[in-house]
């Protein structure tokens, strides 16, 4: 990942940011790029269904540059199996953040920009 140093007026380093046009994508697993599975249904995870389109969009995204991190309210406890289906789908990602807070209606906060998506079963949008 390449990373462009930023300072403030007073020359006092700042936190890094990515080069202008590539973006940080954080995507959903499921219900996103598959069959929603809960968590309490984990035998499920490794044959759920590919949504048609997931894997060429974001991997489309991943060889432009674009950093693709899945965020999943799936736990720790399903990070095998999640690898395990993600690799044997060809989906190409730089990172996997598990625990995301379940149930939905987020509201972020950040000092980045930051757009929103929400997914309604096409990745034409992206």
């Amino acid at each position: 990942m390449n990373l462009i140093e930023q300072f403030d007026e007073n020359g006092i380093k700042l936190s890094a940011r990515l080069a202008d046009g590539i973006n940080n994508y954080l995507i959903d697993i499921d219900g996103t790029i598959c069959d929603d599975i809960p968590n309490e249904e984990p035998e499920r995870m490794l044959t759920a269904s590919e949504f048609a389109g997931a894997k060429d969009s974001l991997n489309k995204l991943y060889e432009d540059g674009h950093i693709i991190t899945f965020f999943t309210s799936r736990t720790e406890a399903h990070k095998e199996n999640t690898i395990i289906w993600l690799e044997e789908h060809d989906f190409k990602y730089h990172n996997i953040i598990f625990n995301k807070p379940r149930g939905g209606n987020y509201i972020w906060l950040d000092d980045r920009d930051a757009r929103i998506i929400k997914f309604k079963g096409s990745f034409d949008e992206l």
